[in-house]
């Protein structure tokens, strides 16, 4: 895959060299030097991502993590009760329980937790597993997951995640890994979407979402620097979280108090220590907006804590750290792509006459489904592979997405980003599982990464594998004897 990727961004770059030099004299070199800057920065992305090795469970690594105790901050406000009932039951089913369970209903309007709480606290007491749950008055996400921060004085790692977060049964297990290096301060799981069957937005935003996590956040994690944890699992050495606890209740911009990007402070926080990385194989499986509307609001809200959490990091950040210059690379490099793309379709021809050749159009998409590939890599229960492989055909529309609306939206949340409120949620559950899933725990099963030969991480489903639906529907992988194969 490595090679694949690589020799379409050799074409991709010769070809625009040769084009820049077709046009006018006097612009020839600047289109030039652009061209190679986008190369060097796409070839450095694309090696870094390669460079991705997640780490793998050793007995010695087992017997270390075996004594910590682990705490799960679930905040929860106007979430319906099948999603959160379903996070609750991933819990329990898990290959390393978790020491403790801490729920906290920041004020719900529109939901009634009672039949959820009456299921949960007997169910966690017979598994073993400590559970507080918590309903305080509303004030908003940061200050529920303190709530569960202050009742749990005992943890030494804290698990982020939201209400509609359902993990994968080995998904503690696998996130908590990486602590075994003293150096590594937090880690981001891997987030699919748990309701990918619900519509053609949901599907694209699950392709366009997975690959940025397999690419961009996998190249971060590379040399421990990543730059986002994603908020349905995360996981934080506590100290990370108690010892900044006041300023993450306290952020303010513009004398604005920030209620989103909670979970990119965390890691700002975190990266201020010591590595950040990302373990794949730690999946996470969450509900994606189902309307245009919704995905606008959810994404203009990451653009505008993107844009504060910017001013932070060049702010705050030691210019040693590889986040830095990461961090500064990627400005570099969206600001070069929109002045090349406003140059090559407004200025050249409505300027110089000079339309651009069609094949600029081509080269681009296919370095997508090349990226994409990746998006194949992960074996879901839930759906065939075939369906996997329909939406990875939905790639151009992924790419188009990108080039036009959320463009358009990266650019007003940056314009906007003084509007801190956070605007989705108000008026009860936006997306729905249904009634809640029956009670029964079914037995521990298993997903695991394998370090595949294209440098593509993939969760292994083949000879030695089955492949079934979980109790609410959410795909896993269960072991079983290999067969021959027919």
């Amino acid at each position: 895959m490595s090679i694949v990727v690589l020799l379409l961004a050799t074409a991709w770059t010769a070809h625009h060299a040769v084009v820049a030099f077709e046009f006018d004299p006097k612009t020839a070199s600047r289109l030039t030097i652009v061209w190679i800057v986008l190369f060097l920065v796409f070839i450095l992305q694309t090696l870094m991502y390669h460079l991705e090795r997640p780490r793998k469970m050793t007995p010695r690594i087992a017997r270390q993590l075996n004594e910590l105790h682990v705490a799960i901050v679930v905040p929860a406000y106007n979430e319906d009760p099948g999603y959160l009932q379903a996070g609750l039951e991933s819990f329990l089913r898990q290959t390393r329980l978790p020491s403790s369970v801490h729920v906290v209903d920041d004020g719900s309007k529109n939901t009634d937790y009672a039949d959820v709480r009456a299921w949960w606290e007997p169910a966690a007491h017979a598994a073993g597993v400590k559970t507080t749950w918590q309903r305080v008055p509303n004030g908003g996400k940061r200050h529920a997951q303190a709530h569960a921060v202050r009742v749990s004085p005992d943890a030494d790692i804290y698990i982020t995640c939201d209400s509609d977060s359902i993990f994968a049964p080995n998904a503690v297990e696998q996130v908590l890994i990486p602590f075994a290096r003293p150096r590594v301060q937090s880690v981001a799981g891997l987030i699919v979407a748990a309701n990918v069957r619900a519509n053609w937005l949901v599907r694209i935003t699950d392709l366009w979402f997975v690959v940025c996590q397999l690419v961009d956040r996998s190249g971060q994690s590379a040399v421990g620097a990543v730059m986002v944890n994603s908020g349905p699992l995360a996981a934080y050495r506590a100290a990370v979280v108690r010892d900044n606890l006041d300023s993450y209740l306290n952020e303010t911009f513009m004398g604005r108090p920030v209620m989103f990007s909670d979970d990119s402070l965390l890691t700002l926080y975190a990266q201020e220590r010591g590595l950040t990385v990302q373990q794949p194989s730690a999946i996470c499986f969450s509900a994606m907006p189902e309307r245009w509307r919704h995905f606008t609001k959810m994404y203009l809200r990451w653009m505008r804590g993107s844009t504060i959490r910017s001013i932070w990091r060049a702010r705050y950040l030691p210019v040693k750290r590889p986040a830095y210059w990461l961090h500064a690379l990627r400005w570099l490099q969206m600001i070069l792509t929109q002045m090349v793309t406003v140059w090559i379709l407004l200025v050249e021809p409505f300027y110089f006459d000079n339309m651009p050749p069609s094949t600029m159009l081509v080269i681009p998409f296919l370095i997508a489904y090349a990226q994409g590939l990746r998006y194949l890599g992960i074996i879901r229960s839930d759906v065939r592979i075939r369906y996997q492989f329909t939406t990875w055909l939905m790639m151009p529309l992924a790419v188009v997405l990108a080039w036009t609306h959320l463009r358009f939206m990266r650019w007003y949340g940056i314009f906007t980003c003084a509007r801190t409120g956070w605007g989705t949620r108000q008026n009860g559950a936006e997306v729905s599982l249904g009634a809640p899933a029956a009670t029964a725990v079914p037995e521990p099963v298993h997903a695991k990464i394998l370090g595949a030969a294209a440098g593509v991480p993939c969760l292994a489903v083949g000879a030695g594998h089955d492949v079934h639906r979980g109790t609410n529907g959410v795909g896993h992988v269960h072991t079983r004897s290999p067969r021959p194969a027919s």
